[in-house]
């Protein structure tokens, strides 16, 4: 009871103590948000820079292009791969950026026939081992082909200067 009857005594006191400056407006102290809106700003940039351009030739050829329609081919006429494809975008990533699936074929098989080459070289490797180990033999590794082409080369210098000596 007795602390309620001093309390707006006290309260003017220490108000009276204050200097009332600004009415009571501070500076809140928060982290910066400038990065993030940076971050925002060139996000919304670069989206638009490819979304508005890509949305404009979407719409150009779905309304003035179309999709493609199926007609008699000619007899002498092959159509090309991308050709197949109904949609105009569709069909510019085949011809452009996408490969030839006959061309992704041909490096399969390319793939293919040097693992195969690769098989039958380990095949051969591992027979040799095998016949060293059964023969009690040992690799050769001290042997080194020469090449015919040096000697000839010395072979001619030798037949020129002969020549010229005369003897």
């Amino acid at each position: 009871m007795i602390f309620s009857k001093l309390k707006p005594l006290l309260s003017q006191r220490i108000i009276g103590l204050h200097r009332p400056m600004s009415e009571h407006r501070v500076f809140p102290m928060q982290p910066s948000r400038w990065q993030w809106n940076k971050f925002k700003d060139m996000f919304q940039f670069y989206v638009m820079l490819g979304v508005i351009p890509l949305g404009l030739i979407t719409l150009y050829a779905n309304v003035f292009v179309g999709p493609a329609t199926l007609s008699e081919i000619p007899e002498d006429y092959t159509p090309k791969y991308w050709e197949y494809y109904r949609h105009p975008i569709t069909r510019f990533i085949a011809r452009y950026i996408l490969t030839n699936p006959q061309q992704e074929y041909e490096k399969y098989l390319s793939f293919i026939f040097m693992e195969q080459e690769k098989k039958q070289l380990r095949m051969v490797a591992n027979a040799v081992k095998q016949k060293i180990a059964e023969r009690r033999d040992y690799q050769a590794y001290y042997y080194r082909p020469v090449m015919a082409k040096y000697h000839r080369i010395s072979r001619e210098a030798f037949e020129y200067v002969d020549s010229i000596r005369g003897d």
